[in-house]
C-alpha cells in the first residue's frame, strides 16, 4: 500500500486520522533519511571496494601476463596454443578496462555521494525543520486555545475581542505551519522519485560505460577466444535453459499452493451516528454498525454507553432491513444522513454517515434509494424529462442564472404527476433564466450522471491519451456503451450544443466554453476529492470531443432509405483506419463493439440538427444574501459581494466562484448573475 494522500483541508481539521496519516509520511521520511545515510556509507564502501578491486584486477592481470602454460609432451595442440595466447590478450584487455574503472572511481563522489548528501540535508532537512515549526505552533495554539476557552464570559467585551483576535492570529500561524509542512513533506516524497534516483542513474551510467567498453573490446579478442567462448557458451546455454524450466515449475507450484484471500465478513461496516429523540430535542449517538446483505441483517452497537455498576452494557441490536433512503439535505440540519426502516421497530431510523462517500457506500450496500417527492420526481430519465428537454431546446434561449425558488417551482410544475405530457412552457410564465437553470438542474439532479458512474473512469482514460485520433474513437465507442435512454438524451443535448457553438462569434459559446459548462454536469464524479476535481478539465474535454465530432445529418429520403440510423444512435465520423485500430483495442480487452463494414454503412447517415437557441454565460455574479462558510472549501461573504469566474460546481446546488482572491464554493441560490 502507498502513502495516504494529505489533503490541505485536513490541516484545518487536524483530526486524529490526519495526524495518523501525517505520521505515516514522517515514518517514511525517517526511513528514507536513514536509507540515504546508509546508502552513502555503502557508497563510500563501494568506492573503496572498487579501488581495492581495481588493484586486485591489475594484480590478476599481471599474473595472467606472467603465466606460462606447460603441457605434457613435446608439442602443443592448436587449442592449447589458443588458450595460452588468450591469457596474454585477456591481460591486455583487463588493463584497458581498468583505465575506464579508474575514471568511474574518480567521478563516483561527484555523481553519487554529493547529490545524495545534498538531497538529505536540503530537502529532508527542510521537511524536518517544517515539522519542528508545525509541532511548535501546534503546541502554542492548543495551549492558547485552552486558556482562551477558559476565559470568563463576564470579562469586558473589548478584552474578549482582543482575546478572539489573538487566538485567531495564533490559529492562522498554526494553519500556515500545518499547510507548509503538509506541502513540504509531500513535496519531498515526490521529489525523491527523481532527485534520489538521478544520482544512482548517473552512477549506473558510469558502470554501463565501463561495461560497454568491455563489450567493444571483446570483439577484438574473438580470434583468440572463439573456441573457449564456444565451450563456455554451450555450458551457459544449458544452464540458462535449465534454470528457466526450474523457475517455471517453482512458480507453478507456488501459484497452486497460494490461498485466495477470503472475503470480508460483512457487506458493509463502520461507525454511524444514530438520531435518538429526547424530551428537549434529539441527540446523535455513535454506534458501530454492520450490514450483511445475504441475510438482510443490520446491527448496531452503542459505543458511547456508560458502565452500570462498573459493568459495560452495550448489547448489539439486530434488525431485518426493510428499506433504505437517502435523506435530503434540506429536510434535516445534518449532512450525510439516510433513513432506514426495519421489521422489528416502528418508524424511521435516521443515521448519519461520516462523509458523502461513506454514505454512498452504505446506500450501495443496502440498495438505498433516492428520496422521491410526492409532488414531483425529476431524478430519472423518463418521458417527462425527455419532453421537458425537447421543449426547452425548441422554444427557449439558454441564459445562465435563474433564481432558485423559481427554478424549483418550474421543476415541481413540470414533473408533477398531474402535469400534462404536452405542457407548454410559454415565455410569459417562465423567463429564459429560469428555463436554463431548470435544464441544468434536471441534468444535475439525475440519480446518476447522464454519462454514468460506470463509464466515468473509462471516459477519463480515453481523453488522457496523447493520440488525438484515439481519443475520438475511444469516446465514440464508450458513448455506444451508454444505456439507450442516456444515449438518446445525450444526442438531443449535444445536437443543440453543436448548433450553439456555430454561433460562437455572437454568443461567445465556443466549444471550450460549452465543455466548461456541461462537463461537470454530464460527467460528475462519484468521489468528491481534490483528485476528482483535478479531473474536471478532462470531463470538459469529453464534452468538447462530443460536440466537435457530432456531424450534421441529412434527412434526404434516399439516404435514409438505404442507410438508416440504428437506435437513434450517436454518430461520430472517425476514419476507417482509426475505426480498425479502436476495434482492435477493444477486442484485445474482450469487448467486441461493432463490425467495421456495417458501421461505415451507417456512418454515412447523420441526424438533422434541430432548431436551437443561444446560451449566454455570465462569469460575474453578486450575492443577494450573506453567508458564513462551514467548511474550508466554501466561501464566506457579505450581502452584495461581487464574484468573478463563476461556473457550475460538481456538487449539486453549488457554484465555484472567486471572491477577494480566494476560490471556493458558494450556494447557487445565494447569488444572481449580472
Amino acid at each position: 500500500m502507498g502513502l495516504p494522500t494529505l489533503e490541505f483541508s485536513d490541516s484545518f481539521v487536524d483530526s486524529p486520522d490526519f495526524r495518523e496519516r501525517l505520521k505515516c509520511h514522517e515514518i517514511e521520511l525517517d526511513r528514507t533519511n536513514t536509507f540515504i545515510k546508509e546508502l552513502i556509507t555503502d557508497g563510500h564502501q563501494l568506492i573503496c571496494a572498487l579501488k581495492n578491486l581495481s588493484a586486485a584486477v591489475q594484480k590478476f592481470s599481471q599474473s595472467l601476463q606472467e603465466f606460462q602454460f606447460e603441457c605434457i609432451g613435446d608439442a602443443e595442440t592448436d587449442d592449447e596454443v589458443n588458450i595460452a595466447q588468450s591469457f596474454k590478450e585477456f591481460s591486455q584487455l583487463l588493463n584497458t578496462m581498468e583505465e575506464e574503472r579508474r575514471r568511474l572511481i574518480q567521478n563516483a563522489d561527484d555523481v553519487l555521494i554529493t547529490p545524495l548528501e545534498r538531497f538529505r540535508k536540503e530537502q529532508i532537512g527542510a521537511a524536518k525543520e517544517g515539522k519542528k515549526k508545525f509541532d511548535k505552533e501546534a503546541e502554542k495554539y492548543y495551549s492558547s486555545l485552552e486558556k482562551h476557552l477558559n476565559l470568563s464570559s463576564r470579562k469586558k467585551e473589548s478584552a474578549l475581542q482582543e482575546a478572539d483576535a489573538q487566538i485567531d492570529k495564533e490559529r492562522q500561524l498554526f494553519y500556515d505551519a500545518s499547510l507548509e509542512y503538509v506541502f513540504k513533506i509531500q513535496e519531498v516524497q515526490e521529489k525523491k522519485k527523481f532527485e534520489f534516483v538521478e544520482p544512482l542513474l548517473a552512477f549506473l551510467q558510469g558502470l554501463f560505460t565501463f561495461y560497454h567498453e568491455g563489450y567493444e573490446l571483446a570483439h577484438e579478442f574473438e580470434p583468440y577466444k572463439q573456441q573457449l567462448q564456444y565451450n563456455l557458451q554451450n555450458t551457459r546455454n544449458n544452464f540458462l535453459s535449465t534454470k528457466q524450466e526450474v523457475e517455471k515449475l517453482m512458480n507453478r507450484v507456488r501459484s497452486a499452493d497460494q490461498d485466495q484471500k477470503p472475503p470480508g465478513q460483512w457487506t458493509m461496516e463502520g461507525y454511524l451516528y444514530v438520531q435518538e429523540k429526547r424530551p428537549l430535542g434529539c441527540a446523535w449517538i455513535q454506534h458501530y454498525c454492520t450490514y450483511e446483505k445475504g441475510s438482510n441483517t443490520f446491527s448496531m452497537c452503542n459505543t458511547e454507553a456508560k458502565p452500570t455498576n462498573g459493568v459495560m452494557s452495550n448489547p448489539t441490536e439486530k434488525f431485518r432491513l426493510k428499506s433504505c433512503i437517502r435523506r435530503k439535505t434540506d429536510s434535516i440540519d445534518k449532512r450525510f444522513c439516510f433513513d432506514i426502516e426495519v421489521v422489528e421497530r416502528h418508524g424511521i431510523i435516521t443515521l448519519q454517515a461520516l462523509s458523502e462517500s461513506n454514505r454512498r457506500l452504505w446506500l450501495e450496500a443496502m440498495d438505498g434509494k433516492e428520496p422521491v417527492s410526492p409532488e414531483a420526481n425529476f431524478s430519472y430519465l423518463n418521458e417527462a424529462g425527455f419532453n421537458f428537454v425537447r421543449k426547452l431546446l425548441i422554444s427557449f434561449y439558454l441564459i445562465v442564472g435563474g433564481i432558485n425558488s423559481k427554478v424549483q417551482k418550474l421543476m415541481t410544475t413540470v414533473f408533477s404527476p398531474k402535469a400534462a405530457s404536452d405542457m407548454d412552457l410559454d415565455s410569459d410564465t417562465w423567463d429564459n433564466k429560469t428555463i436554463t437553470s431548470g435544464l441544468k438542474n434536471y441534468l444535475r439532479c439525475l440519480s446518476e450522471p447522464l454519462m454514468t458512474y460506470k463509464l466515468h473512469s473509462d471516459f477519463l482514460l480515453a481523453v488522457k491519451s496523447d493520440d488525438q485520433n484515439y481519443r475520438v474513437c475511444a469516446v465514440h465507442a464508450l458513448v455506444h456503451k451508454l444505456p439507450d435512454k442516456n444515449k438518446e438524451m445525450l444526442e438531443i443535448l449535444i445536437k443543440h450544443l453543436l448548433n450553439v457553438s456555430t454561433h460562437s462569434e455572437n454568443n461567445m459559446m465556443t466549444v471550450s466554453n460549452l465543455g466548461v459548462i456541461f462537463g461537470p454536469t454530464l460527467m460528475r464524479s462519484q468521489e468528491e476529492t481534490v483528485a476528482a476535481m483535478m479531473n474536471i478539465k478532462f470531463q470538459n474535454i469529453v464534452v468538447e470531443i462530443l460536440i466537435e465530432n457530432f456531424e450534421k445529418a441529412s434527412e434526404s429520403k434516399d439516404n435514409t432509405q438505404h442507410t438508416p440510423v440504428r437506435n437513434n444512435a450517436f454518430i461520430l465520423y472517425p476514419y476507417m483506419s482509426i475505426l480498425t485500430n479502436v476495434q482492435k483495442f477493444w477486442d484485445s480487452k474482450g469487448q467486441h463493439l461493432f463490425e467495421i463494414e456495417n458501421f461505415c454503412n451507417n456512418v454515412k447517415v447523420f441526424t438533422h440538427i434541430r432548431k436551437s437557441f443561444l446560451i449566454l454565460i455570465h462569469r460575474d455574479a453578486k450575492a443577494i444574501y450573506s453567508c458564513e462558510a462551514e467548511h474550508s472549501h466554501e466561501l464566506s461573504f457579505p450581502k452584495g459581494a461581487h464574484f468573478s469566474n463563476v461556473y457550475p460546481s460538481v456538487e449539486p446546488g453549488w457554484l465555484q466562484a472567486t471572491f477577494e482572491g480566494k476560490t471556493g464554493l458558494v450556494p447557487e441560490n445565494y447569488v444572481v448573475f449580472f
